[in-house]
């Protein structure tokens, strides 16, 4: 998932302001979490070029500024998925009418000032609000100005915007100003503790994830991992198809699932427990070429790193097989 930089209507800064009054927030999707749906990134509190969430982990992303909360495919989001508000308001903005469309570099263009999606903000007051961004094309539920309560129905997960994985962007604001759910009282970059912070039931921290998923045409070296040297997007037919995860401060007894679809349905699928893991790691697993070569078409794979049967981390990768 990528940072949402939010336009016009949706601008915000980062800051810390006094606190008042603040809403108490549930959370704001219909999934479970650990088994639906698992949460990706916190807001960045880090000051600078890097990222930090609010434990002082690795699960942000420089400058991001809000609460990820990701589905575990793309059929769940066809499929429907709510988005919810979390706590009572007025809706003082909303947008519709942003393709679900993963970003590229050709498309980039495209949402310049729309990178928050299919969006509604809703007011609290006291200066409170909360931001719901990459909304379903068509999905928004709610009406200019309109009063909703907690578990209302803003519209369904999509992926408008500035994304590339279907889920939904949370963000707190008072005042204007960027406020980390799980750590308001945060300032100047600080970060450490666990507090339920604005959260009715707050949910839990894993401090293990995924930094990438992706297609090789065979085991890559480490580096080349790290790197992204080895990530390959489009192959030939009689070339090896090879999925891998980049996995840190995995646990013994977690497992890591690869598998992969094509155009004529599953590939391959494996489970690999991790018996003996290192802060940072990678697996992979694929198959050769089928007599006659791969199907000529776009294939997806997904890697999912879970712990005693919950969902931590899932990623996804594409690779194309070209016609001969």
């Amino acid at each position: 998932m990528m940072k949402p930089v939010a336009g016009a209507i949706f601008g915000l800064m980062l800051a810390a302001p006094a606190m008042a009054d603040p809403p108490i927030l549930s959370l704001p999707i219909d999934c479970d979490l650990g088994k639906t749906c698992y949460l990706e990134d916190y807001v960045d509190l880090d000051p600078g070029p890097g990222q930090r969430d609010y434990t002082c982990g690795l699960k942000s992303r420089d400058a991001h500024r809000g609460t990820d909360i990701h589905l575990l495919s793309f059929e769940a989001m066809n499929a429907g998925v709510d988005v919810l508000a979390a706590a009572p308001g007025r809706v003082a903005a909303l947008r519709d009418g942003v393709p679900d469309r993963a970003v590229t570099d050709e498309n980039r263009a495209l949402i310049e000032g729309r990178e928050c999606g299919n969006a509604v903000r809703i007011d609290h007051g006291e200066g409170w609000q909360t931001l719901y961004c990459h909304l379903k094309e068509g999905s928004v539920a709610v009406t200019q100005g309109q009063q909703v309560d907690t578990g209302d129905v803003l519209g369904e997960v999509g992926l408008s915007g500035l994304t590339n994985a279907p889920h939904i962007h949370l963000g707190v604001l008072k005042d204007g100003n960027i406020i980390d759910p799980f750590l308001p009282e945060a300032k100047d970059g600080d970060c450490g503790g666990a507090e339920d912070g604005l959260w009715q039931d707050a949910p839990g921290y894993d401090r293990a994830g995924l930094f990438t998923a992706a297609f090789s045409t065979g085991v890559p070296e480490f580096d080349a991992v790290k790197s992204g040297a080895a990530r390959v997007t489009e192959t030939a037919p009689d070339a090896p198809l090879v999925l891998y995860g980049h996995v840190f401060y995995a646990q013994p007894g977690d497992t890591l699932t690869l598998w992969a679809n094509g155009p004529q349905g599953e590939v391959f699928r494996t489970v690999i427990p991790l018996d003996a893991p290192q802060a940072q790691l990678f697996r992979a697993y694929g198959r050769h070429a089928p007599d006659g070569g791969w199907p000529a078409g776009d294939y997806r794979g997904y890697v999912r790193l879970d712990r005693d049967g919950r969902v931590i981390a899932n990623r996804h990768a594409d690779i194309s097989v070209t016609a001969r």
